[in-house]
């Protein structure tokens, strides 16, 4: 029996995946939490294999949560089950210690899928980020999406993330602020996002070389 733990602060998400996993019979729902500073104490007391749980929780977010939980439960497995973009925060959250992320957008069984292969040694992501991400014999977390960059393109994504403005980029470059527009908007397309802050997350938190 595959003993879940599932931290939401939405108390329909934890309902609603307790009353999923009820069909299920090799898995069950230990416990349900509301806050990331709720998630150590329940595994000290009692048994679990994996915890579903979202970013956005009170008190202490899932990532901070899930770095502090590896720690002292190294063999705790982690899905992270949240409204954020995948794209923007899988290669993060697995930096972190995850072993899987699941958008809540997608099908229901797909939280299924993903405790299945996390409890087994797998990692679960979409197929769709799947292409994006390697894993070396470490299990580091590699990025392909940077391999897909220019030289130039990377140095803009650079000086962005270290917040500079266009006009300085372009000036630091010596190229014109129409041009700088243009790579910005290339990175945009390639890294999958639609805005600025995410942009910058990405670079932060993928591999940059």
């Amino acid at each position: 029996m595959i003993k879940v733990l599932v931290v939401d602060n939405h108390p329909i998400v934890r309902t609603g995946l307790k009353l999923y996993f009820e069909n299920t019979p090799d898995i069950t729902v230990v416990g349900t939490l509301k806050s990331g500073i709720e998630i150590f104490e329940f595994v000290r007391r009692y048994p679990v294999d994996v915890i579903i749980s979202e970013i956005d929780l009170p008190e202490l977010n899932g990532i901070t949560a899930l770095r502090a939980i590896k720690k002292e439960h190294q063999h705790l497995k982690v899905i992270m089950f949240s409204h954020h973009p995948e794209s923007i925060y899988a290669v993060s959250t697995l930096k972190a210690g995850a072993s899987g992320y699941v958008s809540k957008t997608v099908e229901v069984d797909k939280i299924k899928e993903a405790v299945y292969k996390v409890f087994n040694g797998g990692t679960y992501l979409s197929d769709e980020m799947n292409k994006h991400i390697s894993f070396d014999d470490s299990r580091k977390v590699t990025s392909r999406m940077f391999k897909r960059l220019s030289t130039r393109e990377v140095e803009v994504l650079k000086l962005l993330s270290s917040g500079k403005k266009n006009k300085e980029i372009a000036k630091e470059l010596d190229i014109n602020e129409k041009t700088v527009s243009t790579y910005k908007a290339r990175l945009y397309r390639k890294l999958n996002v639609t805005n600025l802050v995410d942009l910058i997350h990405q670079a932060k938190h993928m591999e940059m070389t």
